[in-house]
């Protein structure tokens, strides 16, 4: 055969094989997947019919859960109901019990507001019945005493008064001797206690200074030709120079202790120096005036170190310097300062209080002294004004202020500052009065006591630290004698100005005098 139809052959055999042979092989895959999709149909429903049903278990037992809560909310809500129903009972009950309560309580009232009508009017006719016993009473009293109703109310009132007049007496002796013994202790302690601890010089100054002159010779040459030394000296200071026949000395009077001052160092540097002319005066009168105004600047320092206050303002030590030159009653104002802080200081530390604030107000209390005689005002008013001025506290501003009762005392130290500062006044040799003075203190106690209702006469004594009364007894009995004292004693504070205090002695005296025959 031929090898070309046999090739040919072969490819088309080949050819129509290969369709062939995929067709098989197409469909026995066909085959196959129908098989594995009709498997899987029936998984799936297997696996639909298992779902359905556990679908249906899940909604069975939801179902149930449902219930069983409603179930459980209803016995609840039941359970709530009854609770409720039972407490609206209780309470029901309560209102009841209580609208029997006001009940039982309303007829109470009505029975008691009846009996007390009832009582009312038993109790007006019985009132009816006393004022008629009443008038008939005060009818047969008035016709056994022959007194009227309102003659026989004034005697009783009189009674009445004067059993007040004296037990008020008694009450007020007392109080009074009862205070008296407490605050008496307690300020005798505090004052005793100050004084001792406290040493002060006694200083009595005048208005004049004595410089001794090596000879009588030294007179004439400080007098000078025609007089020019003596004159230049007195216009420079302000002095007067008197020269007299005191043997070797010469007298420089003036009211100005600081130009007395200068005065005095002047005219010894003078006699030191021996030229005297009125060149030299005026040289030796401008060095006097600086070292016056040194010494007054160290003696202010000095009183600040020695007190114990620090801080003060320079221009305030230097008024303090100045008041060394000052003097009240004969009495240094410096040194009386300078012992008011410290007494003030010991009362303050005895009291618990501020011992430096305290000595600060006593050392500034008198501060206006140092400028009284250059400026109009009382020294209380200037030393307010220079406090205020200085910036010191309110506390020693109300010191200095009401240290002599021009102002009312705010604090307990400026209390302390008056009594300190009566306590350096009044302590014997302080001060000195003048006759005039005293004797106007002696009438005007005297004037006071001898106002009053039933003083038959009165005596000034010990200096005018006690007054003596006389009463006439007709006229004021043991009662009055009490209150006649605390009034004087008032009029006195109220009227009068004076150191340390007055005793006022009231004197009732009853005499009865007979004669045998």
């Amino acid at each position: 055969m031929d090898p070309v139809i046999v090739i040919i052959v072969a490819a088309i055999v080949l050819v129509i094989a290969i369709p062939v042979t995929a067709l098989i092989a197409t469909k026995a895959h066909a085959n196959k997947v129908q098989m594995k999709i009709g498997n899987a149909e029936e998984k799936a429903r297997e696996i639909i019919d298992e779902a359905l049903k556990t679908a249906e278990a899940k909604k069975r037992e939801g179902l149930l859960e449902v219930k069983e809560e409603q179930i459980k909310a209803k016995n609840e809500l039941e359970k709530e109901i009854r609770d409720r129903r039972a407490e609206a009972q209780r309470n029901e009950r309560r209102i009841q019990q209580k609208e029997e309560n006001i009940d039982k309580k309303t007829e109470t009232i009505e029975k008691k507001e009846s009996a007390l009508n009832a009582r009312e009017e038993q109790l007006n006719k019985q009132q009816e019945q006393i004022a008629k016993l009443n008038e008939q009473r005060v009818q047969e009293l008035e016709r056994i005493s022959g007194l009227t109703s309102d003659q026989a109310k004034d005697y009783l009132l009189k009674i009445v008064e004067e059993e007040v007049k004296h037990e008020t007496a008694v009450m007020v002796k007392e109080l009074e001797a009862r205070a008296k013994e407490e605050a008496d202790k307690k300020a005798k302690e505090y004052v005793v206690s100050a004084i001792q601890r406290c040493a002060a010089d006694h200083v009595s100054e005048t208005t004049i200074s004595v410089v001794q002159l090596p000879s009588d010779e030294m007179k004439g040459r400080i007098i000078g030709r025609e007089g020019r030394n003596i004159r230049t000296l007195e216009t420079m200071t302000g002095v007067d120079l008197i020269i007299d026949d005191t043997p070797e000395a010469v007298i420089l009077s003036g009211f100005d202790p600081i130009r007395r001052e200068v005065a005095r160092i002047a005219l010894e540097k003078l006699i030191v120096d021996g030229r005297i002319h009125p060149a030299r005066i005026e040289e030796m009168v401008e060095k006097a005036q600086k070292e016056v105004e040194q010494l007054i600047k160290e003696e202010g320092e000095s009183a600040t170190l020695e007190v114990g206050v620090h801080g003060i303002h320079p221009e305030l030590v230097r008024l303090l310097g100045k008041m060394k030159f000052r003097t009240s009653y004969g009495q240094n104002a410096l040194k009386h300062s300078m012992e008011v802080a410290q007494l003030s200081g010991l009362l303050a530390a005895e009291m618990g209080l501020d011992v430096r604030v305290a000595k600060r107000a006593g050392l500034l209390h008198d501060i206006g002294k140092s400028i009284d005689h250059e400026m109009e005002g009382s020294h209380v008013q200037l030393g307010a004004e220079l406090c205020k001025k200085y910036k010191e506290s309110p506390i020693v501003i109300n010191a200095v202020e009401s240290h002599h009762g021009d102002a009312e005392a705010t604090s307990l130290i400026a209390c302390i500052v008056q009594a300190a500062d009566t306590i350096s006044a009044a302590r014997p040799g302080a001060r000195r009065e003048t006759l005039e003075t005293y004797t106007t203190r002696l009438t005007q106690l005297e004037e006071i006591s001898n106002d009053f209702k039933g003083v038959d006469k009165s005596f000034a004594i010990q200096a005018g630290r006690e007054i003596r009364v006389m009463v006439v007894p007709e006229q004021i009995n043991d009662s009055d004698m009490v209150l006649l004292a605390r009034d004087i004693s008032k009029k006195i504070e109220a009227e009068m100005q004076y150191p340390g205090q007055i005793k006022v002695n009231v004197i009732r005296e009853s005499r009865v005098v007979d004669y045998a025959k």
